[in-house]
C-alpha cells in the first residue's frame, strides 16, 4: 500500500519559517530549486498529503527532521484505535482539555497576556499537588482542540491565531534537561533550527534571535528543581533567556513557570541573582476550585454521584482537584463493582491523607 505524509497542521508554521530560513522568497523559487513539482511543494506547504518521497526529499531541502512535523496518512487508512478518556487522574496531569474543570480566571487571565505582542511572562505558584502543570498544558493544548472533543461551553476560542503559536514544555524533573547543552539542544529542535555543531549559550542566542518569528511560549514546570540541581543552568543562561524574551525576539517569546513560590524568592533561595526572575509581571496562585466547578467535575463521571456523595465529596476535599480526583475514582469505582457499603469513603479517606496539608 502506497504511503502519502503530510505536514502536521500545528507545524505549518515550522515549515514556513524553515523556507524564510532557506532563504526562499517564495513557493515558485523553492520549487525551481527542487525536483518535486510545483504544484506538490504547494500542497506540501499546505498541508496537504503528498507521495514518501517527495515529502522526505522536501524536508531535507528544508533541513528538517521529517518525523518531528509529519502526519501520516495512508491510501486507506485502517480505523484507529481511540482509547476512552479515564474520566478521573490521580497522580497524572489532566491528559485532555475535555477533563480539565475550572481555573476560568486564570486561563481568561493567562491568554489575555498572550493574544498580543509583546507576549508578557506569567508565573503560576501553588503548592505540591494542586494541578500547576496540568494548567501548564492545558493552555499549550486547549486552543487547538477541535470544538466536538470539548464540552458544551467549554471556550477554546482564546487566541485570534492559535495555530501560529509554538508551545514548548520543560519539566525540569527530566535528566535531559539537567545540563545547558542538552535543554539548549531541546529548545532549538522544538523551534525548528537545525544544527550539526554543538550549541553554545552564544550560538544559541545568536539562532533564536535570527529566525524565532512566531508567538512562542515556553512552559518551565519545576523550575525550582531545575534551580536547586543543575548548577549548569547558572545566571548567565538565565539572564540570556531574558534577553531573549525582551530584547531579542520582537516580543514574540514569553515563559510559563510553574513554582511553590514567586520567582523572586525562588531565586533567592536558591543563590541565584538574574534578573530573569523579575520580568513575570502576572503571578497567580492556585487555590481549590469552586464550588460550581467542583461540582462539574463530580458530574463528568459516567455513572451518576447520588446528592448525599457529591456533598460528602465537596466536604473531604474542600474543592482541591487532586482530592476530588481521588475521592471521585474511588466512588466510580464502588459503583462499577455494585459495591453497597461505604468502604470506598474509608479508602478514600486513607488515600488522601498524605496530602491533608492542601486543607490547612
Amino acid at each position: 500500500m502506497a504511503r502519502s505524509l503530510q505536514v502536521s497542521p500545528n507545524h505549518l508554521a515550522k515549515v514556513d519559517l524553515a523556507l524564510k530560513r532557506r532563504g526562499y522568497p517564495s513557493q515558485k523559487t523553492f520549487a525551481a530549486d527542487v525536483g518535486p513539482s510545483l504544484s506538490t511543494v504547494k500542497k506540501f506547504l499546505k498541508g496537504e498529503s503528498i507521495d514518501y518521497e517527495n515529502f522526505r526529499e522536501l524536508c531535507d531541502r528544508l533541513e528538517i527532521d521529517w518525523q518531528t512535523i509529519v502526519h501520516v496518512a495512508l491510501d486507506q487508512p485502517p480505523e484507529p484505535v481511540v482509547a476512552e478518556l479515564a474520566p478521573f487522574n490521580v497522580g497524572i496531569p489532566v491528559p485532555h482539555p475535555v477533563c480539565f474543570f475550572g481555573r476560568t480566571r486564570e486561563i481568561s487571565r493567562c491568554f489575555s497576556l498572550l493574544k498580543r505582542l509583546p507576549l508578557q511572562n506569567i508565573a503560576i505558584i501553588g503548592q505540591r499537588r494542586t494541578g500547576k502543570t496540568s494548567l501548564l498544558k492545558h493552555l499549550a493544548a486547549l486552543t487547538t482542540v477541535p470544538a466536538k472533543q470539548l464540552r458544551p461551553q467549554q471556550r477554546s476560542d482564546w487566541l485570534p491565531q492559535p495555530e501560529i503559536y509554538q508551545w514548548i514544555f520543560v519539566d525540569f524533573q527530566d535528566a535531559r534537561f539537567s545540563t545547558r547543552d542538552g535543554i539548549l539542544q531541546y529548545l532549538l529542535k522544538s523551534l525548528g533550527i537545525v544544527t550539526d555543531v554543538p550549541c553554545d549559550l552564544a550560538s544559541f542566542m545568536e539562532l533564536v534571535s535570527g529566525h524565532l518569528r512566531h508567538p512562542t511560549v515556553i512552559l518551565l514546570d519545576e523550575i525550582g528543581v531545575g534551580l536547586q540541581r543543575c548548577p549548569e543552568l547558572d545566571d548567565t543562561f538565565w539572564e540570556s533567556l531574558r534577553s531573549l524574551a525582551t530584547n531579542q525576539t520582537s516580543g514574540n517569546l514569553a515563559f510559563v513557570l510553574a513554582s511553590h513560590e514567586a520567582p523572586m524568592q525562588l531565586a533567592a533561595h536558591t543563590g541565584h541573582s538574574s534578573p530573569f526572575f523579575n520580568i513575570f509581571g502576572y503571578t497567580t496562585t492556585l487555590g481549590p476550585l469552586s464550588d460550581l466547578d467542583a461540582r462539574a467535575l463530580i458530574a463528568s463521571s459516567p455513572m451518576l454521584f447520588s446528592p448525599s456523595d457529591t456533598d460528602w465529596i465537596l466536604n473531604h476535599s474542600g474543592g482541591w482537584p487532586l482530592l476530588l480526583q481521588i475521592l471521585c475514582t474511588n466512588r466510580l469505582m464502588a459503583l462499577e463493582t455494585q459495591d453497597s457499603d461505604n468502604v470506598w469513603q474509608t479508602e478514600g479517606l486513607q488515600q488522601i491523607a498524605p496530602f491533608q496539608y492542601l486543607l490547612g
